[in-house]
C-alpha cells in the first residue's frame, strides 16, 4: 500500500516520501481502517516540515491527523468489518501514524461510526477543523447563546475552522461578522453566509480602555493574541467567546474587567482530547446542522502527492477552505 513517509536524512531533516509499505509496518491497535479520505490542517503542515513542528516524536513517520474510512480488521467488540468511521485527535498523525496512508491501525477508542447522512469523503471535508467549529458553536449553545442575542464575530474566518464555524452559525439563523485580512475573500465568506465583513486592522489594535461599546453576542477565535484581548471588552453582557487557536500569539494582553463587570466567559475549546461521548454528540451535530453545499464550496481536491507543497503552502497561510485528499486517487 502507499504512504506518504516522513524519514530523516543525515543532517536530522524530515522529507516527504511517496513509498510502499506493508500491514506489518503499521504500529499497534485493535482496528485496522482501510483509509479512504484524509485532510490538511495546519498541523499537518508542522509535521510534513523538515523538523516536525515540534509534534513529530519519532521517525519515520506517517502524517495525517485525520482520516475516514472502512474497517477492514477489527479485534474489538465495538466495530466489525465493513463499518464506516472516522478519526480526529487522539495525537494520531503526531504521535501515532496517521492517515496518510491507503491504510491505518489504531485503537478502537479513538474511532467514531461515521453518522448517518455523511459520507466519507464530507467526514474529511469537515475534518478536525469542522469538528472544532462545531464544538465551539456547542460551547457557545451550552453557555446560552442563541440568535436573537446578537451578531457573532468570528476571527480567522478565512481559514478552515472559520470558514466552517461562519457557515454552521449562519445556517443556524445567527448574523455572522467575519473578520479577514483578505479583502479579496469578502465575496467567499459573504456566500458561506456572513452579513458583515471586519477588517482584521479594524479590530487587532490593543486599546487601553478594558471595555468598549458591546458588540457581539458570542465569538468563535481563531487568532488569540490583541485580538483576543481586543474582542473581550466588545462583548455583549453575559456573552462568550469559544477560543479555539492562536495564529496572532499565545499571549493574552487583556484585562480581567470584561470577566467581572460583563461577565463574560471565554471557553477553552479542545478537539484532540475530547471524550467519546461528547464527540458522538458533535459528530451527530455535523451531520444535522452544517449545509453541505457550503461545505463543498470550501473543498479543494488533492493526492498524497500535492501534500508537500501543501504543507509548506498550509504554514504561510495560502490554503482557503478545506482540502480533501483522496488516498484512492
Amino acid at each position: 500500500m502507499r504512504a506518504l513517509i516522513m524519514e530523516q536524512n543525515d543532517e536530522g531533516l524530515a522529507t516527504p516520501q511517496i513509498k510502499e509499505i506493508s500491514e506489518d509496518d503499521l504500529p499497534e491497535g485493535d482496528v485496522l481502517v482501510r483509509v479512504e479520505y484524509s485532510t490538511l490542517n495546519y498541523k499537518d503542515g508542522l509535521c510534513l516540515s523538515p523538523k516536525g513542528g515540534g509534534l513529530v516524536r519519532k521517525y519515520p513517520h506517517v502524517p495525517g491527523i485525520d482520516f475516514s474510512g472502512t474497517v477492514e480488521a477489527s479485534e474489538s467488540a465495538d466495530f466489525k468489518p465493513g463499518d464506516k468511521v472516522v478519526l480526529t485527535g487522539w495525537r494520531v498523525g503526531e504521535v501515532h501514524w496517521g492517515g496518510y496512508a491507503e491504510k491505518a491501525r489504531v485503537k478502537s477508542d479513538w474511532l467514531v461510526p461515521l453518522p448517518e447522512g455523511l459520507t466519507t469523503r464530507q467526514a474529511m471535508a469537515v475534518g478536525t477543523a469542522g469538528f472544532t467549529a462545531m464544538l465551539a458553536v456547542m460551547a457557545l449553545e451550552d453557555h446560552g447563546l442563541s440568535p436573537e442575542k446578537g451578531p457573532v464575530l468570528v476571527t480567522g474566518a478565512s481559514g478552515g475552522v472559520g470558514s466552517v464555524a461562519t457557515a454552521i452559525l449562519a445556517h443556524l439563523g445567527y448574523e455572522v461578522a467575519a473578520v479577514t485580512g483578505r479583502p479579496e475573500g469578502a465575496d467567499y465568506l459573504k456566500s458561506l453566509g456572513a452579513t458583515q465583513i471586519v477588517a482584521r486592522e479594524d479590530i487587532s489594535e490593543t486599546v487601553k480602555r478594558p471595555l468598549e461599546s458591546e458588540s457581539w453576542a458570542g465569538c468563535i477565535d481563531a487568532v488569540g493574541g490583541s485580538m483576543l484581548a481586543r474582542v473581550l471588552g466588545q462583548m455583549k453582557y453575559g456573552g462568550s467567546v469559544a477560543a479555539i487557536g492562536l495564529a496572532g500569539g499565545a499571549d493574552l494582553p487583556a484585562s480581567v474587567i470584561p470577566f467581572l463587570l460583563r461577565g463574560v466567559n471565554l471557553l477553552g475549546i479542545d478537539s484532540v482530547m475530547q471524550p467519546k461521548e461528547n464527540r458522538i454528540r458533535c459528530w451527530n451535530r455535523i451531520a444535522s446542522d452544517l449545509p453541505m453545499e457550503k461545505l463543498e464550496e470550501m473543498v479543494q481536491p488533492a493526492t498524497l502527492d500535492n501534500l508537500p507543497a501543501l504543507g509548506a503552502a498550509i504554514l504561510k497561510g495560502g490554503v482557503k477552505g478545506r482540502v480533501v485528499v483522496d488516498l484512492s486517487a
